[in-house]
């Protein structure tokens, strides 16, 4: 069994497993001194905005002092299943400050005061340790099950789409938009919110933006977005020029907790507001896509999109136009199913144990 989560969502706990407040979650952008702290005690480790899991650590540390374990909820909930406490996968610890590259935990001095509570990092899709008996017989699987190390919920989604050739890229249209592109070599930009994160040889090289279907759910109900779905016109722009966000601040392809959101002028015409939004993501999408063929020097060939915006027909007419490359819906797009394909890769030669 393996789990992955929201990147950047993190949580302390005691050392006997016990909770000591609530979670951090990924959009959580509270710890800006300790962003801040973070970029002049290690200049390489700027690109770990306020929302990332470095910074908001040390806000709980301060926040806890007793604590002795940090965890994503990834790590968490995987602890739970095992009972083993302090093992993580290298792709959640990546906005903790992980060096992916050298596959350990940086000397910097930020981490002088966090080192007893880091975990210990494997790759993603590498076990983790088995299933707790007590656990298997109260979720009715067998107690022979191993918990792998997860991964993010939107690199599950990359893997997900089976994607396994430099200059392919996956789009993940869910609450916020992820947009990125396999490389042979891992980019790490403060100045545009861009990250890498390992998966075997290769690196998935791109960053997430705020905008996405939250944004939607901001103005429209469901009902109404299914409705006003089947009337868009892709051959027929709006004309306005959105940047949709829900509130101001940007994290990719701008990194900037002021970027403005832009929305307006509301035309009176629902459809075509809702249309002009679609847009808006579109064209972040095609500047996100610009940006990663120059910072990693390669053509996007290919755009595979996940998601649960990835059913939306004409959002994909609307993001094929605007972005200039082609554009199709993963077969399977579910980040869970990129979880247990990391599971199935796990070796099963440990122990009596089979990874599931």
């Amino acid at each position: 069994m393996c789990v992955d989560g929201t990147s950047g969502t993190v949580l302390v706990i005691n050392g006997q497993g016990e909770l000591l407040g609530p979670a951090l979650m990924y959009h959580d952008a509270r710890a800006i001194d300790e962003a801040q702290q973070v970029a002049q005690s290690d200049p390489d480790l700027g690109w770990l905005g306020p929302s990332a899991s470095l910074p908001k650590l040390l806000y709980l540390r301060a926040q806890h002092p007793t604590a002795r374990y940090a965890l994503h909820q990834a790590d968490w909930i995987a602890a739970r299943l095992t009972g083993q406490f302090g093992i993580a996968d290298e792709n959640n610890c990546l906005k903790m400050g992980y060096d992916a590259a050298a596959r350990r935990w940086p000397e910097s001095a930020v981490f002088n005061d966090l080192r007893a509570l880091l975990p210990e990092v494997r790759p993603a899709g590498t076990l983790m340790a088995d299933i707790s008996p007590v656990i298997a017989e109260c979720i009715g699987v067998a107690s022979t099950v191993s918990i792998v190390c997860g991964t993010t919920d939107s690199t599950a989604a990359a893997i997900a789409t089976q994607i396994d050739c430099p200059g392919q890229a996956v789009t993940c249209l869910g609450s916020t938009m992820t947009m990125k592109v396999l490389s042979e070599t891992p980019i790490f930009s403060v100045e545009y919110g861009v990250y890498s994160h390992r998966i075997d040889d290769l690196w998935l090289v791109g960053g997430a933006s705020n905008s996405g279907g939250a944004v939607l759910r901001h103005f429209f109900s469901q009902s109404a977005i299914n409705q006003m779905t089947e009337r868009l016109n892709p051959q027929q722009p709006t004309g306005l020029n959105y940047y949709p966000l829900v509130r101001d601040g940007e994290r990719f392809p701008h990194a900037d907790p002021a970027w403005a959101a832009c929305t307006s002028p509301r035309p009176g015409d629902d459809i075509r507001f809702f249309q002009a939004l679609l847009e808006g993501m579109a064209q972040i999408e095609a500047e996100a896509y610009r940006l990663l063929e120059t910072l990693c020097g390669i053509k996007v060939t290919s755009i595979t999109t996940s998601g649960g915006g990835s059913v939306n027909a004409a959002w994909q007419a609307i993001r094929q136009q605007i972005i200039g490359r082609p554009v199709c819906r993963a077969p399977i797009s579910d980040a869970a199913y990129g979880a247990a394909l990391l599971a199935r890769r796990c070796p099963r030669d440990h122990n009596s144990s089979a990874c599931v």
